[in-house]
């Protein structure tokens, strides 16, 4: 294995656990806003369930977007681009 495939597949790694991290950290701090918003108001599981799913679901659409992207831009590599005129 050369050094561009070694760097590539770290590169992976690297991606995979910050990915990872965002899914699941950025949802719990979020939660536990909520978490201090309700014991404040009184409203106990409120505003943490709405917070905490409202920022997972905003995570998991943001990382299927860039997921689709990035699918896209490699089919095109694998089937060549075409030009509006059908042309390769």
């Amino acid at each position: 294995m050369d050094l561009s495939e070694r760097r590539e597949l770290n590169n992976g790694f690297g991606n995979t656990l910050a990915v990872a991290v965002e899914l699941v950290v950025t949802p719990m701090i979020f939660g536990f806003f909520g978490f201090l918003l309700d014991g404040r108001f009184g409203t106990k599981p409120v505003f943490t369930l709405v917070l905490f799913l409202f920022v997972l679901a905003y995570v998991v659409w943001k990382q299927y977007a860039v997921y689709s992207k990035a699918m896209d831009e490699e089919q095109a590599k694998l089937f060549g681009r075409r030009g509006e005129d059908g042309q390769a």
